[in-house]
């Protein structure tokens, strides 16, 4: 009776053992017990007791549940996928992933049914997962062998530019409640560190951690578009989001308003990263961006952000004027910083004063003093420059003049002497004339002032590994923008296809500029009052180049793509 009592019904796996007699039901009902007891896999079990054969439960397993069956020994095992997956998530569901195709990565286990494994890993490895049958004693000795080689959570990250992974910089995590003590859970940490990581191989330039009523994800910004990377459980945002905040030093408990913190991670002995943070109460919980802030993006010289020959000398020229306004314009995120600190780096020399004002400073440089701009605090933009034209500057950068006290106060200072540079939203370089004037500041006051003003956009680069050429009748290469000089003289579109080697085609991004001097003329329409459309045409009548032309140049010369350029310009 008692053996009667304590038989449980056997399904899945060990019912179809028992139907095609590779064990019988008593063995199954006693070996499923021991198999519990022990917390060892039910497959790996039998078969390390040698009470079934695991090629006739691989065998019966792959025609139970229309899985593959596979031979270890017959296939090459992909030891960057097989890294990815922490030793002990390994360990605790006798799985590995084997090999990776496009976004599905394939799991070598002796249990199909074993789908909690697959779910848990799909949220590790930040991709599909798909189970794939292998024999028991030959998987069992090939995750033995990949334990004892590497046993790392990072997998390929832990070559040796990123040696130093461990040494990330958290804040001071004592303005930590005691009921938030679980941001500490090894699997979030091992998460978020990876998703930094991952961020950084990648090239993306933020990082969104968004929850939703019953999703979570994280998605990368990748030369300027979005791509979704990871989808963790929903029950694990809270702890991901306090995760974050007590990495940045932010108020873990406070979650009514935004927050704004930074992390900073150490990939080697001389190279740190900066993130800046920040958070925003949502919904269903707060959302968490990080942009990447990499101080080496100002040192890599005008000539590779993209600048035509004749648009870097007027940028050249301009800079190296001793007074006056060097203005750079366009939407969030179109390089804007990048481009004033390539400037700020030319000039920085040790005969030179520099200091910038900022909100946030995004990336350091030595010799250059710069102030950060916090309202909470009261040093402002206007505070800022008021105290600077106090210390003996040559030139003075504010991050940006978003009202008439601080463009008022850049431009007196532009009037005595000083070099102003300093950025706006507006969407081209025409329009950024008359937002000032719409601000209150004065017309004359606009066209003294202002020496040059650099609009732009960032657009993606063809992969020059997989872009191919295109036709497109004359008619719509003429209606797109195109001159009929350069049609007719001919020239090689290109479309992205994408490879191995990029992403969806593209591979990193290049600046599209209008580059507009001040010329005697277009200041005389300033203090006329005339508005963005006549400055336009006048800066057609000098010949110069708008940000779509500036485009369509890009797309002639095989660099991007007409669609690229269609999606970040205006036809």
């Amino acid at each position: 009776m008692a053996v009667t009592k304590n038989k449980i019904n056997l399904g899945g796996l060990a019912r179809k053992l028992i139907l095609e007699n590779i064990l019988d039901e008593d063995k199954a009902q006693k070996a499923h017990q021991k198999a519990l007891a022990e917390n060892r896999p039910f497959v790996a079990y039998l078969v390390e007791n040698q009470i079934a054969n695991d090629k006739d439960i691989a065998k019966a397993a792959s025609e139970e549940f229309g899985v593959p069956l596979l031979d270890l020994s017959a296939i090459e095992i992909d030891e960057e996928v097989t890294s990815l997956v922490a030793s002990d998530l390994i360990e605790k569901h006798h799985v590995l992933p084997i090999f990776k195709r496009g976004n599905r990565v394939f799991i070598a286990g002796s249990d199909p049914t074993n789908i909690h494994a697959l779910d848990e890993i799909k949220f590790h490895v930040g991709a599909n997962t798909e189970m794939v049958v292998v024999e028991e004693k030959k998987l069992a000795k090939l995750i033995e062998q990949v334990l004892d080689d590497s046993g790392s959570v990072f997998g390929d990250m832990n070559e040796a530019d990123l040696a130093d992974l461990d040494n990330l910089e958290v804040a001071d995590e004592s303005n930590r409640d005691e009921a938030d003590s679980d941001v500490d859970d090894a699997p979030v940490v091992r998460f978020i560190n990876k998703m930094l990581m991952d961020a950084i191989k990648k090239g993306a330039s933020d990082l969104h951690f968004e929850p939703y009523e019953k999703t979570y994800r994280v998605r990368f910004r990748i030369d300027g578009v979005l791509h979704e990377i990871s989808k963790p459980p929903i029950s694990l945002a809270g702890k991901i989001g306090a995760r974050i905040k007590v990495m940045s030093r932010l108020d873990v408990s406070e979650r009514r308003v935004p927050q704004d913190g930074r992390i900073k991670l150490k990939i080697s002995k001389n190279k740190a990263i900066d993130f800046r943070v920040s958070t925003c109460p949502t919904l269903y919980g707060e959302k968490a961006v990080l942009r990447i802030l990499d101080s080496d993006s100002a040192k890599l010289g005008i000539d590779v952000l993209g600048y035509e020959d004749f648009q870097k000398e007027i940028f050249l020229e301009n800079l190296q004027k001793p007074y006056g306004m060097f203005l750079v314009t366009g939407p969030t995120g179109s390089g804007k910083t990048v481009s004033l600190y390539t400037g700020i780096n030319i000039l920085n020399t040790e005969d030179v004063n520099i200091s910038t004002a900022e909100d946030p400073v995004e990336i350091n440089l030595p010799g250059v003093n710069q102030v950060q701009v916090d309202e909470k605090t009261g040093m402002t933009f206007p505070k800022a420059l008021k105290a600077f034209l106090r210390q003996d500057p040559d030139i003075i950068l504010v991050g940006e003049i978003r009202d008439l006290e601080t463009g008022s106060i850049a431009v007196k200072a532009a009037q005595t002497g000083h070099m102003v540079m300093s950025t706006l939203h507006t969407n081209d370089a025409p329009q950024t004339l008359t937002r000032l004037k719409d601000m209150g500041i004065p017309p004359f006051a606009v066209a003294t002032t202002i020496n040059v003003i650099v609009a732009q956009r960032l657009a993606r680069r063809l992969c020059p590994h997989c872009k191919q050429p295109m036709n497109i009748p004359k008619d719509a290469l003429i209606s797109e923008g195109f001159s009929e000089q350069a049609v007719d003289e001919g020239f090689t579109l290109y479309e992205a296809t994408g490879c191995d080697q990029c992403s969806n085609g593209y591979k990193g991004r290049t600046g599209i500029y209008q580059v507009m001097p001040i010329s005697d003329a277009m200041k005389r329409l300033i203090m006329d009052e005339s508005n963005s459309v006549v400055l336009a045409d006048q800066a057609k009548k000098e010949k110069i180049p708008d940000i779509r032309e500036s485009g369509l140049k890009k797309v002639q010369d095989g660099i991007t793509s007409l669609k690229e350029i269609n999606r970040v310009t205006v036809e």
